[in-house]
């Protein structure tokens, strides 16, 4: 630990999600040392939004010894700038839907240290990295299977931003030119429609719209099915959910398949609620990744499921940006 550590040991890790945002105060071990919430579309304006966390943040940070403990802090946001602290144009938010706003620099303003803002997808491949089991590897992609499909590119160990930010959008790589589910985003066809947690719940109401199979998932209203109840199902044997997840899998597997041209990754990390499928979805994602990929970069990349907690990975994710500063 060097000296700068020895004397401010913390930094705040911040999950910024479309419902709560979640504060850690985290050591460089890893270990989070204290936690607290609040409502994100509580407030119509980012200053009020700002003003109610660093009051709730002001209580965690006293706990750990007062601000002169703090390194700096990190924040995981949609449609986060890291290159300029910005969240610009993020639909899910009350406050920053409709333009750009400067969230890095109001919360350094605030509470008088460092603070750094990236994209989420990006926040949990560095929290990966630094606490993970992506620690030690230079090349990897981390895969977010959420409410959407986000992604965080790392490349000779680096995360790949591109000119503006905002590079490592691998959930709206096109996978279905023709008749492709509408996405989110306008467009058509993309991994997101297909892989995420909505997608799982829409190729549920497709698959028992098309078959007769007999499913424990008929039992329920299709408009209330998520992709929870898929995985429960598939739990208890059901073929048509096998069937779901035979499907996405398959789908991830190839758009791997396609990410390996581009950074010859040497793992490719999955995390988000997706994962405790288990099997049921890495095994298709991996044959069909061997089906698709250039045999130059067959065998070579690892499959792996994220090490951290889900809970707090997010936050771990953030507060890594944070020790990047």
């Amino acid at each position: 630990m060097n000296e700068q550590e020895l004397l401010k040991p913390y930094v705040i890790g911040l999950d910024l999600g479309g419902t709560n945002s979640v504060f850690g105060i985290v050591d460089s071990r890893g270990d989070i040392k204290a936690t607290t919430a609040i409502k994100t579309q509580g407030y119509d304006k980012v200053k009020d939004y700002v003003k109610a966390s660093v009051e709730a943040l002001h209580i965690i940070i006293d706990q750990v010894g007062g601000i002169d403990k703090i390194k700096a802090m990190g924040i995981g946001a949609p449609n986060g700038n890291y290159y300029k602290g910005t969240i610009e144009f993020a639909p899910n938010l009350a406050w920053g839907h409709n333009g750009i706003v400067p969230l890095a620099d109001m919360f350094s303003k605030e509470l008088g240290i460092p603070v750094a803002l990236t994209n989420d997808a990006n926040a949990a491949a560095i929290g990966e990295m630094t606490y993970g089991v992506a620690r030690g590897m230079k090349n990897f992609i981390d895969i977010t299977l959420g409410t959407g499909v986000g992604s965080g590119i790392v490349i000779d160990g680096k995360v790949v931003y591109g000119c503006d930010g905002f590079a490592g959008e691998l959930g709206h790589v096109i996978m279905r030119r023709e008749n492709g589910r509408l996405c989110g985003c306008g467009r058509h066809g993309c991994l997101e429609a297909y892989c995420s947690a909505t997608g799982v719940a829409r190729t549920a109401r497709e698959f028992l719209d098309t078959t007769d199979t007999p499913s424990l998932l008929r039992d329920l209203n299709p408009k209330d099915i998520t992709s929870l109840d898929v995985s429960i199902a598939a739990g208890k044997g059901d073929k048509l959910a096998k069937k779901i997840y035979d499907f996405t899998g398959e789908m991830l597997g190839e758009a791997c398949a396609d990410f390996a041209a581009f950074s010859s990754p040497e793992a490719f990390i999955f995390f988000g609620g997706l994962t405790k499928a288990g099997d049921l979805l890495m095994d298709p994602i991996k044959k069909s990744y061997d089906e698709h990929v250039l045999p130059i970069f067959k065998g070579k990349a690892k499959f792996l499921v994220s090490g951290l907690d889900g809970s707090s990975a997010a936050v771990l994710g953030a507060s890594a940006v944070g020790w990047d500063i």
